[in-house]
């Protein structure tokens, strides 16, 4: 499989497609605006208490821009760390790659199965399907990620996979499909919140004491030391990450810090912007082995997958500074109407959006860049300071000029962007268009609007009313009221010699 495989759910259809059947969807609407809007209210809260929030922001800002700019000196130091602490260094170019010596540790280890750590990068190249064809179960231990496995669903937010499921929705996947992955659920289980969570914490109980073999991902890792940071809020990563003999951990290769010190900027800007928190309930911090303490194995795979090439885009590289805490999602008013499916990605909201595209090839994601309305307010809530709607126009244009350059024609669009540059190029062409257009507009006008056009202004007017023009222009006008001066006969003197 490539990335691009991996990265964009196959046979999913294009957003535009996608977000319609979405917002048909009013069960999904409410959850989500629910959800998104007490998230969101707490980070505000939290936030606010900080007198020096900006002045962490343009840190942590720094701290990224500086570490992609030497990424490769980073690199080489994290893996130099580790090996000294007793783990043991993979680089992986691909998904494909990735999955293969995921695959191999864990067959070397003789285990068929192995517990998780929630964890986008491996969800980007698809490693539960990878290791499921070795014949590796992956148990997902993360309760969001365990509902979404459960359900042979696909998670919808960078935080919260579940987000698009009701509390009896839970209810009835865990009745439904706990017994054919482990333990049951209790046969009077209801919806209420506790109940639900002492079910899982009772289903994945026997995994964490049975699993011999655990696969996370990593938030952060500090090159200096080469510790590794997995920061959640249930216990269960600390439960993966101390328990089996082996942990395998898939890091894309962005993650990396320069020093230990880092740590103390990114630890407090994560657990506010991602779930209203002033720090983690959990944060586990791991460097190689230690003889009688935890795991006697430690595989670390920096996975790059399209991150070189994203980083070669002098606009598009700072999409690399995210560190996944999904505050751009719960303020983005296209995320809280369509969910995260309908991306099609690994990767959902205002991030995904700038972040699939150049991993997989803007041929692959082109509608994503389109995903958005600009509005900035991700990039004011983004605590590393990713401008957002800046990558989003760029990447935008790169779409337009690679379906220009597969068309054998031009579009109507370009068609129509050529003859208004001609238009407006000239007054005299421009005053006459504007007489012939008005003319036209007020027959086609009822009660001052126009309403839906024909043909290939179909599209864009069925959603729109806009107003009739006024039956004379500005110019007109100005010429009619005002007698010209000798001021303006030099002024048209002059333009005619121009043209």
């Amino acid at each position: 499989m490539s990335g691009a495989d991996n990265v964009v759910w196959l046979g999913t259809p294009a957003f535009p497609e996608a977000a319609k059947t979405a917002l048909a969807d009013t069960r999904l609407r409410a959850n989500l605006r629910r959800a998104t809007g007490t998230i969101r209210d707490k980070r505000l809260a939290v936030a606010a208490e900080l007198e020096d929030w900006e002045e962490l922001r343009e840190a942590a800002a720094t701290i990224k821009r500086r570490t992609l700019r030497h990424l490769d000196h980073h690199l080489l130091r994290l893996e130099k760390a580790v090996t000294a602490a007793g783990g043991v260094v993979h680089w992986a170019s691909d998904a494909a790659d990735a999955n293969r010596i995921v695959t191999a540790l864990v067959k070397a280890t003789g285990e068929d199965e192995v517990v998780k750590v929630k964890s986008m990068a491996t969800q980007e190249i698809g490693l539960n399907e990878a290791l499921a064809d070795a014949g590796i179960r992956a148990y997902e231990t993360d309760l969001a990620e365990l509902i979404v496995q459960l359900g042979g669903d696909r998670p919808s937010h960078i935080l919260v996979p579940a987000i698009h499921r009701g509390r009896s929705e839970i209810r009835e996947i865990f009745r439904r499909e706990m017994g054919e992955w482990g333990r049951p659920a209790p046969e009077d289980l209801t919806d209420e919140p506790r109940d639900l969570a002492e079910a899982a914490r009772l289903h994945l109980r026997e995994k964490f004491l049975r699993a011999k073999v655990a696969v996370s991902g990593a938030n952060f890792a500090a090159a200096d030391t080469g510790t590794v940071a997995v920061v959640e809020s249930e216990g269960n990563g600390r439960m993966c990450l101390t328990l089996p003999e082996t942990v395998i951990t898939v890091m894309g290769i962005e993650k990396v810090l320069p020093s230990f010190a880092d740590l103390d900027v990114f630890l407090q800007l994560l657990p506010r912007s991602s779930t209203g928190e002033r720090m983690n309930p959990y944060t586990s911090l791991w460097t190689g082995v230690t003889e009688g303490d935890g795991p006697r194995n430690f595989h670390l795979v920096l996975l790059d997958n399209g991150r070189t090439a994203t980083l070669a885009d002098e606009v598009g590289r700072q999409a690399l500074a995210c560190i996944r805490c999904s505050a751009c999602l719960n303020v983005c008013p296209v995320y809280e109407r369509t969910g995260g499916h309908a991306y099609g990605s690994v990767y959902p909201g205002p991030i995904g959006a700038v972040l699939t595209p150049q991993l997989v090839g803007i041929g692959n994601a082109a509608s994503l860049p389109f995903a958005s309305t600009l509005c900035g307010a991700c990039y004011d809530a983004c605590p590393v300071k990713i401008n957002i709607p800046e990558v989003l126009v760029h990447l935008r244009a790169e779409a337009v000029e690679a379906k220009r350059r597969d068309r054998l024609l031009p579009t109507t669009e370009a068609l129509a962007m050529k003859a208004a540059g001609a238009v407006l190029g000239s007054p005299r062409r421009l005053a006459a268009v504007q007489r012939l257009s008005a003319g036209g507009a007020r027959l086609v006008a009822r009660d001052g609007r126009i309403g839906a056009l024909p043909g290939p202004f179909a599209r864009w007017s069925g959603t729109r009313d806009t107003p009739a023009p006024a039956r004379e222009s500005l110019r007109a006008w100005w010429r009619r009221t005002r007698p010209p001066t000798s001021e303006d006969s030099r002024t048209t003197a002059q333009g005619k010699e121009r043209r």
